[in-house]
């Protein structure tokens, strides 16, 4: 058993380097990537926010009658198709499958918490009812308020709201003879002050005439919206424009305190009915768990179709996710993450307020029910009132096996905490269920300190084809000797906070004490925006430091 000092050591260590990676990602990076300066979201319902960790993303706009990607078509457009996108598009939007409160029983059914509905994206279509533009949904011939039934639906089913809204509106630029375009100063906000004051009316309409707004997601520059959004409702929680909120993409590691990744169950967020691909519902449930594990919330995006109804792949992987939510959720809501995130495809999830450890295990080939399997956690040290059992499981009977007691045990030696236990439920007819099962462990402590990497900055070479990378080792935990390196890659996607493209690594190097680190890296293409971040390459997983944008 770890004593008191060694226990505090291990969690004072682990809180410090998430501090300093924290200040030191932050002095690196522009001021716009700052986006926790001079938040006024309330410590408490940052605390709530993160512990309902997985919230519904709902993309659907006028548009999404063309299967097109939501408002982006605009940018670059022949006077012909915008003409036709703001006169025609309205005329025909007609939702008349629109039944909300289907969605928000499923979503119910999923274990989601919290919604986050899209008031009004890029294009500048209002899907409310609002006195400032005539191009929104009260000019349709569905003419009825959707976001008012959105929110009153899943309300109904005990589920938060939350509003998604642009800064950006191509409608009102496209009226003021600009051209239709995004993160340029010219078309921002706030240089131009009509803009600011209809967006600010608009926020004000939505935060005030649609009962308690939980959440308010900011798509766009957050200057002169989000302190309007906190002085209307001090509970607010703003997400983006100030937490971090990383898109189709889940950080190396866990950053300090709430932040939530947004993630799209195909390629596209709004509905696409052709060249579209989905990831598997396995995929999504280990996404969810994998985000949870590093102390983020997982928004799962759904794109309804143009007539009201959920395409039938998202219906279905939503009911994928429901029935594992339904075994496992005391193992996501409430969590915080554990001294390391995972062991290998086994991943940690802790009770914020006990020491109660839930270990996910994730496998490529299902556990086939009736089997025993054993597993040793490197991480974690049993105490005398330690108890193993799996979520869902009484562990007393295996149906059509009454031979078979299905209680798990377990004991402690010097290389961990030794595990067995049997998947004996029956959730599907072929008994071979292929979704994580999840262990709940009471009572245990870490079982030694992991190393620390932080990330420090990068140094452009005066020849411009080198960029040196720079990173420190604060502590070797219980090693004495580790390997370390770097990740790099371009972040490309629709604006700073999607990432599409794979991590490629620096060459590997070993060190024997505590200190910094650097790599040297060629061929970086001269106008790119590069992210990297430094790495342990630990034998248990890889530890990162925070990730840190360099501009060339």
């Amino acid at each position: 058993m770890l004593g008191t000092r060694r226990l505090c050591r291990i969690l004072c260590l682990s809180t410090t380097f998430l501090l300093l990676g924290s200040q030191l990602a932050i002095s690196a990076v522009t001021p716009e990537d700052d986006v926790e300066k001079g938040s006024l979201n309330k410590p408490e319902r940052l605390d709530w926010f993160r512990d309902q960790g997985f919230g519904l993303f709902i993309h659907w706009s006028v548009d999404s009658q063309l299967g097109v990607v939501i408002s982006h078509s605009l940018v670059g457009a022949s006077p012909e198709y915008t003409d036709r996108f703001f006169g025609d598009l309205p005329k025909s939007f007609d939702p008349h499958e629109f039944h909300p409160l289907d969605w928000a029983r499923l979503a119910h059914l999923a274990g989601i918490r919290y919604v986050m509905f899209t008031t009004k994206h890029h294009s500048g279509f209002a899907m409310f009812d609002t006195a400032t533009t005539p191009f929104g949904i009260m000019n349709t011939p569905f003419h009825r308020d959707i976001t008012k039934e959105v929110f009153d639906a899943f309300r109904s089913e005990g589920i938060a709201t939350g509003v998604y809204y642009s800064p950006d509106d191509f409608w009102w630029l496209h009226q003021h003879g600009k051209t239709i375009q995004r993160s340029v100063p010219g078309v921002q906000p706030r240089n131009n002050p009509g803009l600011m004051q209809y967006d600010q009316t608009q926020i004000n309409e939505l935060l005030t005439h649609y009962g308690k707004i939980d959440a308010l997601f900011l798509d766009g520059e957050a200057d002169g919206l989000r302190d309007l959004a906190w002085k209307l409702n001090p509970d607010i929680v703003v997400t983006r424009g100030a937490i971090k909120t990383p898109e189709l993409t889940i950080p190396g590691m866990p950053i300090p305190g709430a932040w939530e990744t947004c993630m799209t169950m195909g390629t596209a967020w709004q509905y696409q009915p052709q060249n579209e691909h989905y990831k598997s519902g396995g995929e999504l449930i280990r996404m969810l768990i994998q985000t949870r594990a590093k102390g983020g919330n997982f928004l799962l995006n759904v794109g309804p179709k143009p007539n009201g109804e959920l395409p039938i792949e998202e219906e279905e992987r939503l009911r994928e996710i429901a029935l594992w939510m339904f075994v496992n959720s005391d193992a996501i809501y409430s969590v915080r993450p554990w001294v390391i995130t995972n062991e290998g495809d086994t991943w940690f999830t802790k009770k914020k307020d006990s020491n109660t450890l839930y270990a996910i295990v994730e496998s490529d080939t299902p556990w086939p029910r009736a089997t025993w399997k054993d597993f040793t956690l490197h991480s974690v040290h049993a105490t005398d009132k330690t108890e193993v059992s799996i979520l869902g499981q009484s562990g007393q009977i295996v149906e059509y096996h009454a031979e078979i007691k299905p209680e798990s045990s377990w004991h402690q030696e010097k290389d961990g905490l030794h595990i067995r236990a049997m998947q004996a439920q029956r959730l599907q007819d072929n008994f071979r269920w292929p979704n994580p099962v999840v262990l709940k462990i009471t009572n245990v402590e870490p079982a030694f300190a992991p190393p620390h990497v932080q990330t420090i900055g990068s140094i452009a070479e005066p020849s411009g084809q080198q960029e040196t990378l720079q990173g420190n080792v604060l502590d070797m935990g219980d090693s004495s000797s580790l390997q370390v390196g770097f990740e790099y890659r371009p972040i490309l996607g629709e604006d700073v906070n999607s990432r599409s493209s794979p991590w490629i690594a620096t060459p590997i190097q070993t060190i024997m004490k505590p200190g910094p680190i650097t790599a040297h890296i060629e061929g970086l293409s001269p106008k790119t925006t590069y992210e990297f971040r430094a790495v342990i390459h630990h034998p248990l997983l890889a530890l990162y430091g925070s990730e840190i944008s360099m501009k060339r």
